[in-house]
């Protein structure tokens, strides 16, 4: 059973670094999350690294703009890792081929943008279905529609024997009230229906190796004793620092506020339960990052 604590605070000082998710524990995806912010700025006045690792789709430099525009401030974090970035990399070595198939949202094509980190990039150009060679998925077209609407177009994908290129692993995400469909929820599907899906982003190795860089960049070395991942979702944040072996904290007034009876903090019983069902096992829990 996790141990419920009331704050970051009470806990911190073990970690020199934290690995934190961003939507459902730093913002809602509309506003920052004060409470939250007010601990990632105290833990790092007094030395700690705040790794923000995010499931986005989008490359770091989008992300700092979007924190930007929901009022997260400079301080409260050091630098990012993103599912995104993760995924483009392998994209440019031509993991899903030169002639891909997209499926996201209008603006998301920045995905297809030059990275630099890579030495001697693949050409990757956008075709139709029936002329790839595989698929880059950074989400549905239509977050609210349900992910079967795809099922016509991955089985011809299926058939053709196109491997899947997933950027950002959530089944779901909550936009302020509002539950959307993300990127994993195709793959999921793509994958069931006989399909190869590929992922980039949590609880997949390649995030967090590309975490552990970020952090390196930052002038220090942290073993894995010294990370606390932090995050709302059992699947992804829990099964990511489960399978790399460093501690975590779940916040479970995120994506399973109900299940686990969160409003300040969660019904110690429905926690247990909740995460027995799920076979996650976090280290510590807590009703919000505070």
């Amino acid at each position: 059973m996790a141990q419920i604590i009331t704050s970051l605070s009470e806990i911190s000082d073990r970690y020199d670094a934290l690995f934190v998710d961003l939507w459902g524990c730093v913002h809602n995806g509309v506003k920052a999350l004060p409470e939250a912010v007010a601990a990632l700025q105290e833990y790092r006045v007094k030395g700690g690294k705040v790794v923000l690792v995010t499931n986005s789709p989008r490359p770091r430099a989008g992300v700092q703009k979007q924190l930007v525009h929901f009022g997260v401030p400079d301080d409260a974090w050091d630098t990012i890792a993103t599912s995104g970035d993760s995924a483009r990399a392998a994209m440019f070595r031509g993991v899903v081929g030169n002639k891909v198939y997209f499926i996201g949202q209008p603006g998301e094509e920045k995905f297809f943008q030059p990275i630099g980190v890579i030495k001697d990039p693949v050409q990757i150009d956008m075709v139709d279905l029936k002329d790839a060679e595989g698929i880059v998925c950074t989400g549905p077209r239509d977050p609210m529609a349900d992910p079967d609407v795809m099922r016509p177009e991955f089985l011809m994908a299926k058939q053709l024997g196109l491997k899947l290129l997933c950027a950002n692993p959530d089944i779901v995400v909550d936009r302020g009230d509002v539950r959307e469909w993300c990127a994993g929820a195709l793959a999921k599907l793509y994958t069931e229906m006989g399909g190869e899906s590929l992922y980039f982003g949590k609880p997949h190795p390649p995030i967090y190796d590309l975490a552990r860089r970020r952090l390196a960049e930052l002038g220090v070395d942290v073993p894995d004793s010294g990370i606390l991942a932090i995050g709302d979702g059992v699947l992804t944040d829990i099964a990511g620092a489960m399978g790399e072996d460093i501690d975590s904290l779940f916040i479970s007034g995120g994506l399973a506020a109900a299940e686990t009876k969160t409003s300040h903090q969660p019904d110690a019983d429905a926690l247990s339960d909740y995460l027995k069902t799920e076979k996650s096992a976090p280290t510590f829990a807590i009703g919000h990052l505070r």
